[in-house]
């Protein structure tokens, strides 16, 4: 993991996804939600996530996981970010995900069995996709449509209260993972490494590795944008995501592999003379 670029005062906008664009100026049309969640919400939820995985998750360190911690230090580097605290939980389901709600300590989760799935340029595709929602300062809207969701299966006619809202939200986090995806090239800074990363979320496992084709995947990927092109083949495609979380990993490799061969992508990675090789970067850098 050497010889990389450093992005020394990265700004959000400056790769974030039109569409993430477009919907968080839908949602911040919304009177008072920024402003319910960060007075009401924050305080109790920040507590109890974190407490809960303090107790029962690892806490990654320089003592604790450290290859996987100078990982997360690395893209944090690379990013121009301050470092997160990273946490591994035992769990049967490839997952990740970040909870910052007043920006007081951050965190990142992965599960173990994403860490068994992945490589470990992979695995820091996923620790930059997390740092991402931090970068673009994505954590309320995050994790309201995270608590909104839970509740709608929890209460008498949650589901049908919270459907308006909790579909802008949905669509909003599609849109949001997006960008994300784009913070996990810059760290990769190899478009093959996100796309064998969404390669493995469709259908990899350990034992399926060493038959795996990212060349293959990349085809697909672009063979979907081609399978339909009319009305019909919109809606159908618009109907397979509605209500996901994550926009489907062959349509995030087709986004990935666009944006790598684009103008802003080079601008920021390939034409930047500050080169980090392991030792201490170049430029000038905040106090973590």
């Amino acid at each position: 993991m050497t010889g990389k670029t450093l992005l020394v005062g990265l700004r959000a906008d400056q790769f974030r996804h039109p569409l993430d664009l477009e919907a968080t100026r839908a949602l911040k049309q919304l009177p008072g939600l920024d402003t319910a969640v960060r007075m009401v919400l924050a305080p109790l939820a920040e507590r109890f996530f974190h407490l809960d995985h303090l107790a029962s998750s690892l806490q990654v360190s320089d003592r604790q996981l450290p290859d996987l911690y100078q990982s997360l230090v690395e893209a944090c580097r690379i990013l121009d970010l301050s470092v997160p605290q990273l946490y591994v939980r035992q769990n049967p389901v490839p997952n990740a995900y970040t909870f910052a709600m007043c920006g007081e300590d951050p965190f990142i989760v992965i599960h173990t069995a994403l860490l068994e799935l992945l490589t470990p340029a992979e695995t820091q595709a996923v620790i930059a996709h997390e740092l991402g929602h931090l970068k673009c300062e994505h954590s309320v809207y995050l994790t309201l449509a995270n608590l909104i969701t839970m509740a709608a299966s929890q209460l008498p006619l949650g589901e049908v209260l919270a459907q308006n809202l909790q579909n802008q939200l949905m669509e909003w986090v599609r849109c949001a993972e997006f960008t994300c995806d784009r913070a996990a090239l810059l760290v990769a800074q190899d478009p093959r490494i996100v796309a064998s990363l969404m390669m493995k979320l469709c259908g990899g496992s350990p034992s399926l590795a060493d038959q795996l084709n990212v060349d293959a995947f990349i085809d697909q990927a672009r063979a979907y944008d081609a399978i339909s092109t009319d009305a019909l083949g919109d809606a159908l495609k618009q109907m397979r995501t509605q209500g996901l979380t994550h926009p489907v990993p062959v349509l995030r490799a087709r986004e990935i592999d666009r944006w790598a061969s684009s103008p802003d992508y080079f601008a920021l990675v390939k034409s930047r003379p500050d080169r980090y090789n392991g030792g201490s970067p170049k430029g000038e850098w905040r106090n973590w």
